[in-house]
């Protein structure tokens, strides 16, 4: 049981009459859009949360990612070098 104000039923049965539906109909789907909204915000919230917490590019218990892709890309570049080495070709 909800009470609602006489403005209120006016302009719900005013809506569910343009759109065909009954007025509890159109009151389900309201709450409904209503709360999967609020579960939308609170994803939301709790993943900008977890950014705040753990800021990208933050070293962890794992390692510091950082410096990692700075060693593995710096590995990459000598076996490529000497891959090009052993192939003839030119240093750049």
């Amino acid at each position: 049981m909800v009470q609602l104000t006489e403005e209120l039923v006016e302009d719900l049965d005013a809506e569910s009459s343009r759109r065909g539906v009954s007025r509890s109909a159109l009151i389900r789907e309201a709450v409904t859009s209503y709360l999967e909204n609020v579960r939308s915000s609170d994803v939301g919230r709790a993943i900008v949360n977890g950014y705040l917490d753990h800021p990208p590019h933050t070293p962890d218990e794992w390692s510091d990612l950082e410096s990692f892709g700075d060693v593995s890309a710096l590995e990459l570049a000598q076996r490529l070098d000497s891959e090009e080495r052993q192939a003839g070709l030119e240093s750049w």
